[in-house]
């Protein structure tokens, strides 16, 4: 995998330490092939040797470092290393802010991102896992299939990966967005409800999210709506593509990502090792807008399928025939 990344810049950042003494926390600038700056993010075990690594995908408009901070925590307290990266247009990476120009723009700076963490010295031995959360899960499934042996599994929470037949727009208005993203691409003018109080639950954490300004709340550009459509109808004509070990964690109660998606992937996918968990009552941002209570269940469920899957016994994964679906 090519890595030509040039890192800018290390910035232990102050602010953000740590509650307590067992984790340390990074940041770091890298230069992307288009000369942009991007944000990325690292938490990692002071006490313990590191189990695994662990590569967050964050979702539309939302970024690593605040939003994703308690996944980074929870996980890293739990043995893992885990980074995260901001896309360009993102958190604290450079672009317009909301603007995404190319999918597969996103999906080349993680895979070579990830891969420069992957090959450092240190690491090489390490099993690798992608986390996803809403588009960040079809980003991994794109990362997965670019790269179908570099992977030991996937956690998708809530993944985009696949748009209902009777939320498609119409062909024509498809026609109608496809030309205007080439003439006005940077316009904000697809109209949307507010997804905040559709995702999140508790309202603490909606007020957290709506007063950090790294996170773009603005009405979608014109090219980035095209291009995360356009990404959905990918994701969806190649779920049967999708080899690798994963789980799925989803809100019953989701009005952002249909839980009949996350249903769909699991049936079509081939993976030979694969887990879908429903949980009902709760809703998208699982990881991070439930109550507390909740979100310990999730991160319960993940952190028993890692620790599963990089026990010493020895990783079954593609030829264990694995396969759990269940309401919790």
């Amino acid at each position: 995998m090519c890595t030509h990344f040039l890192c800018l810049a290390v910035l232990t950042s102050i602010g953000e330490q740590m509650d307590n003494d067992d984790i340390k926390y990074d940041e770091e600038y890298v230069l992307n092939a288009r000369g942009m700056n991007l944000f990325t993010c690292q938490w990692r075990p002071l006490n313990s040797e590191p189990k695994a690594l662990i590569f967050l995908c964050h979702g539309y408009a939302m970024e690593c470092s605040i939003s994703m901070r308690g996944t980074g925590t929870r996980l890293a307290q739990a043995g893992f290393v885990v980074h995260g990266m901001d896309y360009e247009g993102h958190g604290k990476s450079s672009g317009l802010q909301g603007y995404i120009n190319s999918f597969d723009d996103i999906v080349v700076d993680c895979s070579k991102y990830f891969a420069s963490v992957c090959e450092k010295e240190e690491y090489k031995k390490q099993k690798r896992f992608l986390l996803g959360e809403s588009m960040g899960g079809a980003i991994v499934l794109m990362l997965h299939r670019k790269e179908p042996t570099f992977w030991d599994g996937a956690i998708l929470v809530a993944p985009m990966c696949k748009i209902l037949d009777d939320m498609k727009p119409h062909p024509i208005m498809m026609s109608i967005l496809s030309k205007l993203s080439n003439v006005i691409p940077t316009w904000r003018i697809i109209p949307n409800e507010d997804i905040i109080d559709r995702a999140i639950k508790c309202e603490e954490r909606r007020e957290e999210v709506r007063n950090n300004h790294y996170c773009y709340k603005g009405k979608p550009r014109v090219k980035t709506g095209h291009e995360i459509f356009m990404a959905s109808l990918d994701i969806e004509s190649n779920l049967d593509k999708v080899t690798l070990p994963f789980i799925i964690v989803h809100g019953g109660d989701d009005a952002v990502t249909d839980p009949t998606v996350s249903e769909a992937l699991y049936t079509i996918a081939t993976s030979k090792d694969k887990t879908l968990k429903l949980y009902p009552g709760m809703c998208h941002a699982l990881t991070s807008g439930e109550p507390e209570e909740n979100i310990d269940i999730v991160f319960a469920d993940i952190i028993k399928w890692l620790n599963d899957r990089v026990s010493s016994i020895s990783y079954l994964g593609s030829n264990s025939g694995l396969q759990l679906q269940e309401q919790c």
